[in-house]
């Protein structure tokens, strides 16, 4: 059997949501989460942005564009 090896990030986010006891916790802590990878994402788009790696020109290229694995059945 494999052993599974926790980094210390996910030790302490485990600590801290055994902390949780209701359905609103929750749903606090996923608002929260959401809200932080939003600006991880926002913040990664600035910089290319700024970078001149993504511009208008990108932008309009990638419009409509459908990026999801097909899948077949």
């Amino acid at each position: 059997m494999e052993t599974i090896t926790f980094s210390p990030a996910q030790v302490h986010v485990f600590n801290l949501v055994s902390h949780i006891k209701s359905a609103v916790g929750l749903e606090h802590l996923r608002q929260q989460l959401a809200a932080f990878y939003a600006k991880q994402v926002d913040d990664e788009m600035d910089a290319l942005w700024e970078s001149g790696q993504f511009d208008d020109k990108r932008l309009k290229e990638l419009r409509g564009s459908h990026f999801r694995t097909p899948y077949t059945k």
